[in-house]
């Protein structure tokens, strides 16, 4: 087959017609269709295109970099002229560009910085279904672009494994396929020896390949780290001579990645070891086997951090099977999987936005001014709060009120219609961007780099935030393992950059590592014009000074009584390890910390000066009176604070506090003790399950006008200010609440009609037809679960426990609620004891009642046991004498 000859070129015409009568496109493609490389160019001539650009968003740096160039040399031309690209800290972009390829967030500054995208004729989203983060937003905003500002942009997502389906239905496009290019590949388990480390295992399994099969061999690895073991591990095999064994990561310069990319000029055999880059969107020739240890790296929250953390996961069936595709990319192939073959993955990959830190998100829906945006899956409400809440700490959003205007006019609401995407649940508004706030987008990284980034005052100070924004994102450059001390320090890894500087490098750390962070500090220095060298040595304080911006909930004061404790500015506490570098430090400011059982343990953290920290922090330092309940004593604590954030710098004893915030701290004291602390009667908890149970059996009773209260304990605790405040009023002491006072703040939300009519719906007693009254108990069980196993509680049965005389002459069950709900019997015996539990009364007369009868007629001879029990009078006592 000619390489040149693609197998979506038949498809290329459907495109571009598809295009022209429709604005949105999904195209489904497998690896080796040519999608990424053959789609933009066949649209450049495209009428509606009218001489715009194609932008593509491509997720990786490393095939962003390889489809431009093989699109440019398709032309004859160098990237930068027809077809360039664009990603971090390098562009390949002219003046007569028409196809750009862009990486990261840089498809999101284009639309925040120019929303009518002049200029702009086309967005591809290409590998869609990796669902990486940046693509999600990108697509939400040009959707939100496409409704209200620019119909005539045209948009196709172009993916080789996803649901597209169900992304055709929420984008109203057409759908189109096309077939790869491909061969038969033969999948096998190649089996683990007990305890083996990874790295034997891949390499026994390379070993096998390089001996079984012809052709280059492509070994997916989670991540580079796991590329120089492997490395390690095949420099000494005898089995592989004359193969070179090469790596393929987004770290590399960009000499060696084309080197792998290209097919070896001797026409050597090559073992390629790369991470999931290699998955999509670039081609490896040559490759016949493919050994897949079935793990990446992928982003997740790391609480411990603050950052998104690559964590080493399984990765998903469609990437297992797109994995084994490379293999028979030019021929029959082979591919070797390193897990048990009882091993079942997850269908498709979870989105980057269920399951990664949300301010960077956050801080951009901010700017774009509107929520009113739809994703394919929306943001965690959750992680949405906690980044709302990260950033106004940082001082990138407002501390409160409603979003800025958007940066384009309100549009209609958008339905499914021809021209526009189908609606997705709005998110809740986002408070407004600050001017800090913009200058901490522009920089397109995480808000808390670029708040310390921005930070600095004088040069020497913006070149130190250069190291630390690098430290920050780059992997620890000190080793660790037995016999190698573990550092907390901070300042260790910033002295190991400056001394790999001018030449030194100790035992106990990673020459790449520092090499990687000293290219990395010089983009940022280039990025923001920091033309001071970078200085060998720095006051004590220096780094942490600078971390107070990017950390401001992490700012940690030493606890008064144990020097090993510090409480932080969020109102955590955080422990040190016994042989901390930190250990006297009044102030520290963490920047990684390990959450544990009682106190969290900081992992690397610098100190800040406190001059520092007055000087530039000053509104977060007050001094206020409060009156709060002491859960140590059970009682109120009245006293004056000084605290900075929520870490109590001084208090002292109030003589004379204001009476009226008892009634506060008490309701505090509800929220930490439970509602079991308030003064409940066995009427009052039957009221309340009274009100439950009929909010569940009176649907006319859950909603609108006449709808009785909810009364559960996380509604109950959430309105404590509404219905029990009033009532504690004037008390100092909990216990001072009786009985009664509390029974009407319970029942204060109620009118006295619909107090009625609990009462007439769900009675507290009932006459039987002895003419005595008998109690009916309600209960309300909190541990019931759904059919999916949640737990969502839910209304028992009333029971009615009375003695079988009581009730001769009744045929039919009582029932309560309207008539709704029958009651459960609980019949007894003369002398109390239960006999027969039972909801079907009449049931019970005809089948079971004479046996039960026969029974206690020896047992209780003195009371009436008729043999006809439905005309037989009801009684609650004995016979009378001589009868």
């Amino acid at each position: 087959m000619n390489p040149l000859v693609f197998p979506i070129d038949a498809l290329l015409p459907q495109i571009r017609d598809s295009l022209a009568t429709h604005p949105r496109l999904v195209l489904e493609a497998p690896p080796g269709a040519g999608k990424t490389t053959q789609v933009p160019p066949a649209l450049l001539d495209a009428p509606w295109l009218q001489g715009r650009k194609i932008v593509m968003l491509e997720p990786r740096r490393v095939a962003a970099r390889a489809a431009a160039t093989f699109m440019a040399r398709q032309r004859g031309e160098q990237p930068g002229e027809t077809v360039g690209y664009r990603i971090r800290f390098e562009n390949k972009v002219g003046a007569n560009t028409r196809i750009e390829v862009v990486t990261e967030g840089i498809l999101t500054r284009m639309l925040q910085d120019d929303p009518m995208l002049e200029g702009v004729g086309a967005l591809l989203f290409d590998e869609f279904h990796e669902r990486h983060l940046s693509a999600d937003l990108g697509l939400a905003l040009a959707l939100d672009v496409q409704a209200g500002l620019r119909e005539d942009l045209r948009i196709v997502v172009m993916s080789a494994t996803l649901d597209g389906e169900r992304l055709a239905q929420f984008l109203d496009a057409p759908r189109l396929g096309s077939a790869g290019r491909s061969f038969p590949v033969s999948v096998a388990h190649f089996p683990a020896r007990r305890e083996e480390a990874l790295e034997h295992q891949t390499r026994r399994a390379i070993e096998h390949a390089v001996s079984q099969h012809p052709g280059d061999v492509l070994v997916f690895l989670p991540g580079q780290r796991e590329i120089s073991r492997v490395d390690a591990a095949l420099a000494s095999s005898d089995a592989l001579r004359g193969v070179d064994v090469l790596a393929l990561h987004g770290e590399l310069p960009v000499e060696q990645q084309s080197r792998v990319l290209q097919p070896d000029p001797e026409g050597h055999r090559r073992v390629v070891l790369a991470t999931n880059v290699a998955e999509s969107s670039v081609t490896l020739p040559g490759v016949r086997v493919v050994i897949d240890s079935g793990l990446a790296r992928e982003p997740r929250y790391d609480p411990n951090s603050g950052f998104p953390r690559l964590d080493v996961v399984t990765i998903a069936q469609a990437s297992a099977d797109q994995r084994a595709g490379r293999a028979g990319r030019v021929a029959e192939g082979w591919a070797y999987r390193l897990w048990p073959e009882s091993q079942r993955l997850e269908p498709q990959r979870r989105p980057e936005i269920a399951q990664v830190e949300l301010a960077g998100l956050a801080l951009e829906l901010a700017a774009w001014g509107s929520t009113q945006l739809r994703f394919v899956d929306a943001p965690p409400s959750g992680a949405m709060a906690a980044a709302c809440e990260l950033l106004q700490r940082l001082g990138a959003l407002a501390a409160g009120g409603a979003s800025t205007a958007s940066p384009r006019d309100a549009a209609p609401a958008i339905g499914p219609t021809h021209g526009s995407a189908t609606t997705a649940k709005p998110l809740a508004a986002l408070p407004a961007i600050t001017s800090v706030g913009r200058r901490m987008l522009a920089l397109g990284t995480h808000p808390r780099l670029a708040a310390m980034l921005l930070a600095p005052r004088d040069a020497e100070a913006r070149s130190l935030a250069c190291d630390l924004a690098a430290l920050l994102e780059a992997r620890d450059p000190l080793r660790t393992g037995p016999g190698v001390p573990r550092s907390d320090a901070l300042a260790d890894r910033w002295q190991a950059l400056a001394a790999f500087r001018n030449g030194r490098v100790a035992g106990n750390v990673s020459r790449s590592a520092l090499a990687a962070l000293d290219q990395a500090t010089r983009q940022w220095r280039r990025r923001l014009r920091v033309d001071a060298p970078p200085r060998t040595d720095h006051p004590a304080h220096a780094l942490g000074d600078l971390l107070l911006h990017a950390f401001p909930d992490r700012i940690a004061r030493q606890h008064p009584g144990d020097p090993y404790r510090y409480q932080l500015a969020n109102g955590r506490s955080a422990k040190l390890f016994d042989d901390s570098a930190l250990y006297g430090e009044p102030w520290l400011v963490i920047t990684e910390l390990r959450d544990e059982a009682r106190d969290a343990r900081i992992l690397r953290a610098a100190p800040p000066d406190e001059a520092v920290l007055r000087r530039d922090f000053p509104s977060r330092f007050a001094t206020e009176d409060r009156v709060v309940w002491d859960a140590a004593v059970r009682g109120i604590a009245a006293v004056r604070e000084s605290r900075f954030d929520r870490i109590v710098l001084s208090s002292r004893p109030l003589a004379r506090p204001d009476p009226a915030r008892y009634a506060d701290a008490l309701v505090d004291a509800v929220r930490q003790l439970g509602l079991d602390a308030l003064p409940w009667t066995e009427g009052l908890r039957q009221w309340r399950a009274r009100v439950r149970c009929l909010r569940a059996w009176c649907a006319e009773l859950a909603e609108g006008e006449a709808a009785l209260p909810d009364l559960s304990d996380a509604a109950l605790l959430a309105t404590l200010d509404d219905w029990l405040k009033s009532a504690l009023s004037g008390k100092t002491r909990l216990d001072a609440l009786d009985e009664q006072a509390f029974g009407e703040a319970l029942k204060s939300a109620l009118p006295w009609a619909l107090r009625q009519r609990i009462d007439a719906l769900a009675p507290t007693r009932i006459t039987v037809p002895s003419g005595m009254e008998r109690r009916i108990e309600y209960a309300w069980d909190d541990a019931l679960t759904d059919a999916d196993g949640r737990t969502v509680g839910g209304p028992q049965p009333p029971v009615l426990a009375v003695k079988l005389q009581e009730l001769f002459g009744l045929a039919d069950t009582p029932r309560v609620a309207d008539g709704r709900v029958p009651v459960t019997l609980h019949l007894l015996s003369p002398g109390g004891r239960p006999l027969q539990v039972t909801q079907d009364l009449k049931g019970f007369w005809e089948r079971t009642y004479p046996e039960v009868k026969k029974e206690m007629k020896g047992r209780y001879p003195k009371h009436p046991w008729p043999d006809d029990p439905w005309t037989a009078t009801a009684t609650h006592r004995a016979k009378p004498r001589g009868t």
